[in-house]
């Protein structure tokens, strides 16, 4: 089955990710309308696509020839997008940024949830070729994990000032998210400790604890995020980051630099693969999509995970605010 979508924005990942992914896979896309903000990006987008340059998101999910909407970025309009293709009957396609708030935001898990139609949210670290290779190697040559190590260093475009505090519950939902699929549990408590320069956040650390079961021993994640290297001290941005997830199992330890590099260790000694011969994430993600519309069985995982992961950090809020450890 062909399924005829329309894109609303055309995000940071457009050209590196969506725009090729959508021409490999023209056998089960066909474009037939683009909206966003940036008119010339659209013009070009429409042409290459054979598709309607429309005018606004409304027109666009009212069309009776799309099926599927897909959302690359979150602009000014939040999550009208959403609301307004739920209504319409659209299956959605979720690639903005995964910055919810579970409680403020809690209308419009409620409008897909009522409106019955397909909605998956772009994951690319869970589906990234290392991410694949590591649950993998946990199952055959690793062993289950007990200490997890993410790091993020957010690029400082403002001089000395930090982010706010929806830049981090984005940044964190997604990490979140991805140290949950990894360990394939669900943690049960969490401890938050930030530094900031008055109301911005210049570095945050959270803690999660996952609890032993039949799949593992107790596992620690220490998920970070940082904006606190000043754009003036070009060497330093220079500098090689830490590995995006450092984790260590019960025969050896891995580290992972998305989307493709892995390297691991166990009682052998290294190992090194680079797996950039794998599918691209960009075209995983839209073929997942494409088997989440057509299926018989709905699937709302996605949409749940995500508010599970902001929900987590919402509780993290609370324990800097508090200094303590929340339970779940």
């Amino acid at each position: 089955m062909k399924l005829r979508i329309g894109l609303i924005g055309l995000g940071d990942a457009w050209q590196t990710r969506h725009r090729p992914a959508l021409q490999i896979l023209h056998e089960r896309f066909d474009v037939r309308a683009v909206y966003t903000g940036v008119s010339k990006l659209g013009e070009t987008c429409a042409r290459e696509f054979q598709a309607d340059l429309v005018d606004g998101y409304r027109a666009l999910v009212n069309r009776h020839d799309i099926d599927a909407v897909i959302v690359l970025e979150r602009t000014w309009h939040q999550w009208l997008p959403i609301l307004s293709a739920s209504e319409a009957g659209k299956a959605i396609y979720w690639a903005g940024e995964i910055n919810l708030d579970p409680i403020a935001d809690e209308h419009v898990r409620a409008a897909i949830e009522k409106s019955g139609i397909a909605f998956m949210a772009e994951f690319p670290r869970r589906l990234a070729p290392a991410t694949l290779r590591l649950r993998e190697l946990i199952a055959t040559q690793l062993g289950s994990p007990h200490l997890l190590f993410c790091h993020r260093r957010l690029q400082n475009n403002h001089g000395d000032s930090g982010k706010t505090e929806t830049t981090y519950r984005g940044e964190f939902i997604e990490l979140i998210d991805w140290c949950r699929y990894v360990v394939n549990r669900e943690p049960t408590s969490v401890v938050s400790t930030s530094q900031k320069k008055g109301s911005e956040t210049l570095y945050q650390c959270i803690s999660l604890e996952f609890p032993a079961n039949s799949r593992g021993p107790e596992v620690t994640a220490q998920i970070s995020c940082g904006d606190y290297i000043r754009s003036t001290w070009h060497e330093a941005i220079a500098f090689q980051p830490p590995s995006a997830m450092q984790i260590c199992c019960e025969r050896g330890v891995a580290f992972l630099d998305l989307p493709a590099n892995l390297v691991w260790f166990d009682d052998a000694g290294r190992h090194l693969e680079s797996l950039d011969t794998e599918v691209p994430v960009g075209e995983q993600l839209l073929r997942q999509f494409h088997r989440t519309v057509t299926s018989l069985v709905r699937n709302m995982s996605d949409l749940n995970d995500a508010y599970r992961a902001a929900t987590i950090y919402a509780a993290a809020a609370q324990s800097e605010r508090e200094g303590k450890r929340i339970e779940f």
